[in-house]
């Protein structure tokens, strides 16, 4: 009788344990709690994460580029992060779409200041885009920044870029600005009261009878320069897209160098270059502009 109790009790034991056991295993410690809390992303979490990818990618669509090419790569680039409404309003409107305007400086990254929330579904993000040349992947630093507003929904499990607001560039110093071709230049402060000087650059063709081409060379001069003790100018050449094409193709050759104008930037109407050998007579300041031009002070300005 005594050995059926005790294995009776013995059994119930086993069975309790077993229980126990179960029932530890089905619920988890608040250290797994905390491990599966810090394995899903928060929303704001996700937002920032849209914009930092979309940031990274502007430098990847050129807004000068062919129509149908550069509606291909919003779609590559921004689709997945940019709402479809969004999208194709700036593939209809790519003048007031974010992207790369010139070819130095491009965008290379979005800071992001703040990230609001604006309802369970929706915030709205701060930041600045962060414009840089070779200069800067060199040694650092930034070469222009330009506020940015967006709006971030959750848009059935993803979360889009439903709204962006673009601000003006933040420029520090003397800003120089061209309208009539399309073009501005950042210059230090101790350029302030510079003067511009308006000339003219011609193109000798190579083969006898061709015509001679020429178009406007405006010069950024030094508040400091005079007659007898001349700087540096900063020399812009401007021409047309036929001209840029002829010259490419040797049909007329700009001074004595065997070497073509340096492409500075270009909008939809102009490219802008500076002469070969701008700088071998080594006048006063001619360091200071070179490294002003190096700095990605020149912009070339959408003028429709």
């Amino acid at each position: 009788m005594k050995k059926a109790i005790t294995l009776v009790g013995a059994l119930l034991l086993s069975l309790s344990l077993v229980g126990c056991s179960s029932s530890t295993n089905s619920v988890p410690s608040p250290s797994e709690k905390e491990q599966s809390k810090e394995a899903t992303p928060s929303a704001k979490e996700q937002v920032s994460r849209v914009v930092e990818q979309f940031g990274k990618r502007l430098q990847m669509v050129s807004l000068l580029a062919p129509k149908e090419e550069l509606k291909k790569n919003m779609l590559e680039q921004y689709g997945g992060l940019v709402a479809k409404p969004l999208l194709e309003k700036w593939m209809n409107d790519p003048q007031n779409a974010p992207g790369r305007q010139t070819s130095s400086p491009w965008p290379d990254r979005i800071d992001i200041l703040s990230v609001e929330k604006i309802s369970d579904t929706s915030y709205g993000v701060k930041g600045e885009i962060i414009e840089i040349t070779s200069e800067e992947v060199e040694h650092g630093g930034v070469a222009a920044k330009r506020p940015i507003d967006l709006i971030v929904e959750q848009v059935g499990a993803d979360w889009l870029i439903t709204g962006v607001t673009l601000g003006e560039y933040v420029v520090d110093g003397v800003q120089y600005q061209n309208k009539e071709y399309g073009f501005e230049l950042s210059l230090p402060e101790g350029w302030k009261g510079y003067t511009t000087v308006t000339e003219k650059w011609e193109g000798t063709p190579v083969e006898s009878g061709g015509s001679v081409e020429s178009g406007p060379m405006l010069l950024i001069r030094h508040p400091a320069w005079t007659k007898e003790n001349p700087r540096q100018d900063i020399p812009i050449m401007v021409f047309n897209y036929k001209q840029w094409d002829e010259m490419q193709k040797d049909k007329f050759h700009i001074g004595a160098a065997p070497i073509n104008p340096k492409e500075l930037g270009r909008n939809e109407d102009y490219i802008f270059a500076l002469p070969a050998r701008y700088n071998f007579a080594f006048l006063t300041g001619y360091e200071e502009v070179e490294k002003i031009l190096e700095s990605g002070a020149f912009k070339a300005l959408n003028r429709r």
